[in-house]
């Protein structure tokens, strides 16, 4: 029996879990992180808090299990960046989360580039992705050391080795994502010719091994958090689509091996590179769920998550929410974007505002589900659903109702380091299929559309209307 322990170092917290072969949790650890939020968009993370969080929930993960490890494996939050030096892997710059918006002023002076960028990586010209923010860093914070995503940084410290994955490779602006190989083009158009890039390594491959949490032990299963979770949700064929739902929202859709480009205003990535073949998928993303309902508790409407179900109305009473609190995404890619409250009266409650904001993710979602059909040419026919969020009732209810669509919950609240997980196992197990390293799994909760087709689309009408009109009037941004 293969047992492997799994971090999924996030935004919001890192969790370590340590399973078998069946991805039956033998323990788990896990440690809170909170972002720092500043005026201009600025969204850091401390990197030694980082570092130790993995360390930490590893060790106490590993010594709750109570028998050693065959396999590390590491999921890592995608588009966060930072410089340190190579030599003694101290960190030169706090962490430029993927939330971050200063990097906005390096895709205007792009911008004259945005078709090229978009047809060779298949992504957008925007400061989500990791390219922007390493060249803004550079101008801006220090031009000593390499800089990098989080998890090349991180497997430095475990392993010494130099890499990132195929999957979080193409989250860059710097991947020909057809070739699935960094592009020299790409690299001097954002300024970092002279920059040393990391290997591209597959996802199924041992990069190396670490002593950090016991004997020496290989480190493999390396992945962005995401696409791990279409990887556990078991979205192995082509449109198949699951949503996490984290500190964002995020929809990916698989594709199969070609690079879909998309007429919708979503983005393309690779999937993950295993078993020698590298599918992709199209993904749509919701900067801010998770982090709107950390909002929600910060202003004293709820006490955490948990308490959704509890505090929201059973209808908003009118109240609307754009709940762009960092911007919006496909298909406006406006990170200038602020959120909308609207439709308010003396009679409006916390409640209702509460009920508003679950309704404007979930309305969020909906437009991504739409944006993905249209690529795919044929609607979705469900929705598989993971992340802490999955826990509300009211949320999941809420998707299915805006969606038309059911949405399914993934059992166990541990989708992406359960996807690591099983591309380690496949790199331990070279006779191992990628079904069989992923299982099977039935969903713990379907919730089924119970509004009328007229009233959601009577919802999605209005709430649509109000994003773009405070888009085009300049009151979102």
């Amino acid at each position: 029996m293969t047992v492997v322990l799994a971090v999924d170092q996030g935004t919001s917290g890192t969790k370590a879990i340590v399973v078998d072969d069946d991805g039956a949790p033998l323990a788990l650890a896990e440690a809170e992180l909170r972002p720092r939020y500043g005026d201009g968009g600025v969204v850091e993370q401390d990197p030694a808090a980082l570092l130790d969080s993995v360390l930490d929930t590893g060790r106490r993960a590993v010594a709750a299990a109570g028998r050693p490890v065959d396999v590390v494996a590491l999921a890592n939050q995608g588009e966060t960046v930072l410089a340190w030096d190579r030599t003694t892997g101290a960190p030169l710059t706090p962490a430029i989360v993927w939330q971050d918006r200063r990097a906005a002023v390096e895709c205007e002076r792009l911008a004259d580039h945005a078709e090229l960028i978009a047809a060779r990586t298949g992504l957008v010209l925007d400061p989500y992705f990791s390219a922007p923010k390493m060249a803004w860093l550079r101008r801006n914070l220090t031009a000593e050391g390499v800089v990098t995503t989080v998890d090349t940084w991180l497997l430095h410290h475990l392993t010494g080795a130099f890499v990132t994955d195929a999957a979080t490779a193409s989250r860059s602006l710097l991947l020909d994502v057809d070739r699935a190989d960094w592009d020299p083009e790409l690299i001097d158009l954002f300024g970092l010719g002279a920059e040393p890039l990391p290997r591209i390594a597959a996802c199924d491959e041992i990069i190396g091994t670490t002593r950090a949490f016991g004997p020496e032990t290989p480190v493999a299963g390396i992945v962005v958090d995401q696409q791990a979770a279409l990887l556990a949700e078991g979205c192995l064929d082509t449109g198949e689509a699951k949503c996490t739902y984290g500190t964002g929202a995020f929809l990916l859709a698989n594709t199969g091996t070609t690079a879909v480009r998309s007429t919708s205003g979503l983005t393309t990535s690779v999937a993950w590179r295993a078993r020698g073949r590298t599918p992709y998928c199209v993904d749509g993303q919701v900067y801010t769920a998770g982090s709107a309902i950390r909002w929600l508790s910060d202003l004293g409407f709820v006490r955490s998550a948990g308490d959704l179900d509890a505090v929201a109305a059973a209808e908003s009473d009118g109240t609307l929410c754009v709940p762009a609190l960092a911007g919006l995404a496909a298909p406006w890619w406006r990170p200038d974007a602020t959120a909308t409250l609207t439709g308010m009266t003396l009679s409006t409650r916390p409640g209702h505002l509460v009920r508003a904001v679950i309704e404007g993710v979930a309305a969020q979602v909906a437009v991504l589900c739409d944006l993905v059909a249209a690529d795919l040419g044929t609607p979705l026919t469900r929705l598989r659903a993971d992340g802490g969020l999955t826990r509300s009732r009211s949320l999941m209810q809420a998707q299915a109702d805006i969606a038309r669509i059911p949405v399914e919950v993934y059992p166990s609240a541990h989708a992406t380091p359960l996807g690591a997980a099983a591309l380690a196992r496949l790199a331990l197990d070279p006779g191992l299929g990628l079904r069989e390293a992923v299982g099977e799994w039935k969903p713990s909760a379907v919730h089924e559309p119970e509004w009328s087709d007229d009233r959601a689309a009577h919802f999605r009408g209005v709430w649509t209307a109000v994003a773009e009109a405070g888009l085009g009037t300049g009151d979102l941004g």
